[in-house]
Formats: C-alpha cells, sequence, structure tokens
C-alpha cells in the first residue's frame, strides 16, 4: 500500500502527552485520495485531528468499488521503511509482490502482513481476471526505534482466530490479542487490530485493556459505538481508560477495532517512509531513486513510482492533535 500524494506533507507525529486517559468520542471522516490508476480511497490516518492510535499510523478504506469492466487496483512498485503494512479485505483480491520474492495473492479475511523494516518495495494490483467488487482497508504500524532497522519479512495468514460474544458479535483477531484469542502475525508493540461483524439486532459490549488507545472503523451498515452512529468510512477515535465498548447495530454491520499501547516515540512520516528524522528521510528518498537498498520488484507490468521531491519548507513538529 501506498502514499502516491505527489505533494506529500511531512508529519511528525507520536508521544504521550496528547493522549487522554479517559474515554472521548471524537468522529473523523476521511478526505478523498487517488490510488493509482483506478482506486480512490477515504484516508482516515494520519489527519489534521488525529495522526495515530497506539501504533496505527495510517489508515485507507475503500469500496465497495464496482470494478467488473475497470482494471481495479493498480499500485506500482514503491517502497517502504521503519513500519508494517496490513492489508484486509471484505471483497475482492489483491496480487502482493515484494523485493524479497513474494508473490501473494491476499483474499478476504486473509492477512497480509510486510514489514519493512530497514528496506523494501512491493506492488499491489488485482488479479486479471478478479471479482466484481474490491472492498477493504489498508494500514501502517510505525515499528518503534528498535527495530525499525529489522530485515524485511512478509507473511500471510489464510486462519485468524475469532472470539464469539453474546448478542450478535464475531470478532475476527487480525494482530495482537482480543479477549485471550492471540493473532499469529508478528507485532512488535502492543497493539490489537480486529474485524468486527455484527448480526441484525446486535447489543453487545466487547472487552477492552484499558491501558489502549482505541478507534472503531465503520467498513459497512450502520453500528452505533459508545452511543455515536457510524457511517460507512468514518473513524471513531475513543481514547484510553475503557474496559468494555457498546456495541448496537439495528442492520448487520462491519467495523474494524484499531488500539494499542500509545507510542511514545517521535516519528516523521514523509510519502511512504517513517523515520526518526528529516535526515533518514531524504537518505531514504535518495536511495530509492538513486540506489539498490530497497531491492527490485519483479513481475509487475509497468515502471515503478519515483519518490516526489521533498518539500521546500522544514519539518514542523506536530503533536498527535491540532
Amino acid at each position: 500500500m501506498s502514499n502516491l500524494d505527489l505533494k506529500p506533507a511531512a508529519t511528525e507525529c507520536g508521544g504521550r502527552e496528547d493522549v487522554s486517559a479517559a474515554p472521548v468520542r471524537e468522529l473523523l471522516t476521511g478526505r478523498t485520495v487517488q490510488l493509482g490508476e483506478s482506486t480512490q480511497v477515504r484516508r482516515l490516518l494520519p489527519s489534521l485531528g488525529r495522526r495515530m492510535v497506539g501504533a496505527w499510523c495510517f489508515v485507507d478504506h475503500y469500496g465497495p468499488d464496482d470494478i467488473a469492466r475497470e482494471p481495479g487496483m493498480q499500485v506500482p512498485p514503491h517502497p517502504h521503511m521503519g513500519l508494517q503494512t496490513v492489508s484486509w479485505l471484505h471483497e475482492g483480491e489483491v496480487l502482493h509482490r515484494d523485493s524479497l520474492g513474494s508473490k501473494q495473492t491476499v483474499r478476504p479475511r486473509e492477512l497480509g502482513l510486510m514489514t519493512s523494516g530497514r528496506a523494501i518495495a512491493h506492488s499491489e494490483e488485482s488479479p486479471r481476471d478478479h471479482a466484481r467488487y474490491l472492498h477493504g482497508a489498508q494500514l501502517w504500524v510505525a515499528l518503534p526505534d528498535s527495530r525499525r532497522d529489522i530485515a524485511p519479512s512478509f507473511e500471510h495468514h489464510a486462519e485468524l482466530p475469532e472470539v464469539t460474544g453474546a448478542g450478535g458479535l464475531r470478532a475476527t483477531v487480525i494482530l495482537g490479542e482480543l479477549d485471550t484469542a492471540v493473532s499469529p502475525g508478528t507485532i512488535h508493540s502492543p497493539l490489537v487490530g480486529a474485524d468486527l461483524s455484527l448480526a441484525e439486532g446486535t447489543a453487545a459490549r466487547l472487552p477492552l485493556q484499558p491501558d489502549f488507545e482505541y478507534a472503531a472503523l465503520s467498513m459497512s451498515g450502520s453500528a452505533v459505538v459508545d452511543g455515536v452512529p457510524l457511517t460507512p468510512g468514518s473513524l471513531l477515535y475513543l481514547g484510553a481508560g475503557r474496559r468494555d465498548l457498546p456495541l448496537l447495530a439495528d442492520t448487520a454491520s462491519e467495523l474494524m477495532l484499531l488500539g494499542g499501547e500509545p507510542f511514545a516515540e517521535k516519528i516523521v512520516m514523509w510519502w511512504n517512509f517513517i523515520g526518526r528524522s528529516a535526515d533518514d528521510i531524504a537518505r531514504a528518498r535518495e536511495d530509492w531513486n538513486e540506489g539498490d537498498r530497497f531491492g527490485e520488484v519483479h513481475g509487475y507490468d509497468g515502471a515503478r513510482l519515483l519518490a516526489p521531491e521533498l518539500p521546500p519548507t522544514p519539518l514542523k513538529p506536530r503533536g498527535r492533535e491540532r
């Protein structure tokens, strides 16, 4: 997954000074961003109002899109460093290729997890013969400083643990742990990601960890989360200090729950890189455009993406909120 903005802003985020220790209800709407040739996404993180939820630092929601007569997702080879990418689908398929030689089709409710570490490149595309609809989310997890230079890797998990709750709730654990169910995906900081399915008439309470901060992303339907109605493509930031989360649904609905221990370190995000300084970002850009640090993606029918120009102004420190 990629940030294809040709004029990306550099953003400094992280730190715990602005994280509320008490529950909040902060509703965020996404901005529309073009991803590749034919896919538009709703970008929820980072935003002016919220830049991280735990180590989750980038969230795109897309679809459902009718791509029966379209090429679907077409994202040329591009680099990443200092982060993990999480591919999560409700409909459709995405073919992943990377500079390690991985080639994997990711399907609905399967985890595609790429750890960039010090450097990796990948491409994403809808297969030539693809399903009619494409619907999912693409997310990044920031790596802590002690892990950001590890060797890159790719994991595919077709089977993930589920939690079945009373009142019509079913949860698939994508990353981390939820209600004693643990995902096989590798994590490098305390966090959780889960896919929640709410049957018609659901009235349930989902157990949470009070030292985590959380957010809920509406994927479909019309769920009510802690009294706040959500429409698809919106993100409700919930803060910390919660032991459970009330969920209601008059119609069948689907959500993603994102959470984690507030990320203490300050990070710099620009384009598809996460570093700790402007020099980290400038070096990564040069290495991608001019060097061989990120390797080569084989098999994609098209040219790779070059990194855009760096902004002319120096980085301006920003907190987790406005």
